[in-house]
């Protein structure tokens, strides 16, 4: 059972005031956001004595302009290091040790048909890299391929595109993404070469989708959708499209503000508020189902 820990708000709304707007993506959402927080603050609203109902309450205002879901006020039962994103980052590293690297199912079904799962994150390539490279190799001489995103909340960029080099022929562009800080864009590529054996650009690939993921795994989704590479199976997927950085604004709270946002090159847009929609509708714990069928189809035709 976790003790409420009693919290002084003001330090907390004043630093999160600040970080949004020296660092939100979209300035005038960042000015009427602070503005409300403010105003919160002063009618009393967040005179609570549980910094997780805080971090409830802030998300909640935070969200309420424009709906940007990486937008929030985190709250982390045990204490976290002052140092910026170390949050986040001991968070994953728990993740990662526990997941076999983010890769904790490669399996092969019926007809030639496999399956990788990817959760629960996209974990940053440094650390993903060997083991992303052994379950897509390892696939990699199946017949069709369906990688299952259900339970996958997100991740680092750079890692989509590693995944994807492995589902493409040819370098590709993936990707742009405008970051406010230095107002400069960055485009994403696939990579020219990969470790391992590609599963490649021409084999039926399928991505199983749920109401879960979100960030980087829709990325991933939505870039083999755009560029008519694989058809995405399950439910529409939550709509955060904005890659995000953590402070620390007290030692069981983080702020996380979103500092960049995607531009895809073949919609010209992304998928923030609207999620990802799927190819193939239907409910997430029958889409590997649906996926396969649709894969042994496609082969047997």
């Amino acid at each position: 059972m976790t003790i409420p820990t009693k919290i002084s708000p003001a330090p907390v709304i004043d630093e999160t005031v600040r970080l949004l707007t020296e660092h939100y993506v979209f300035p005038e959402t960042a000015e009427q956001l602070a503005g409300l927080l403010q105003r919160r603050l002063a009618e009393g609203a967040y005179d609570v004595d549980d910094t997780e109902e805080l971090a409830r309450l802030v998300t909640t205002d935070l969200q309420s302009v424009n709906g940007d879901r990486h937008l929030r006020l985190k709250h982390h039962a045990d204490p976290v290091s002052p140092e910026r994103g170390a949050a986040t980052w001991d968070a994953m590293r728990r993740d990662f040790d526990t997941s076999l690297g983010g890769a904790p199912r490669v399996e092969l079904l019926d007809g030639g048909v496999a399956v990788v799962e990817l959760a629960p994150m996209l974990f940053p390539l440094e650390w993903a890299a060997e083991p992303l490279s052994a379950a897509l190799t390892l696939a990699s001489r199946a017949q069709a391929l369906i990688v299952d995103l259900r339970a996958n909340r997100g991740g680092a960029p750079d890692t989509v595109a590693f995944v994807c080099s492995y589902l493409l022929d040819e370098r590709t562009h993936l990707n742009t993404m405008y970051w406010h800080g230095d107002e400069r864009s960055e485009q994403s590529w696939s990579l020219p070469h990969v470790p391992g054996a590609r599963f490649g650009g021409s084999k039926p690939l399928y991505v199983l989708s749920s109401g879960s993921t979100f960030s980087a795994a829709e990325e991933l989704a939505y870039n083999l959708q755009q560029l008519g590479r694989a058809v995405v199976v399950g439910e529409r997927t939550r709509g955060g499209a904005h890659p995000c950085q953590g402070w620390t604004v007290h030692p069981h709270l983080e702020a996380t503000v979103p500092v960049g946002r995607a531009v895809n090159p073949a919609s010209g847009t992304n998928w923030e508020g609207t999620g990802v929609q799927p190819d193939v509708p239907c409910a997430a714990a029958d889409s590997l189902d649906h996926a396969h069928a649709l894969a042994l189809g496609r082969l047997a035709g």
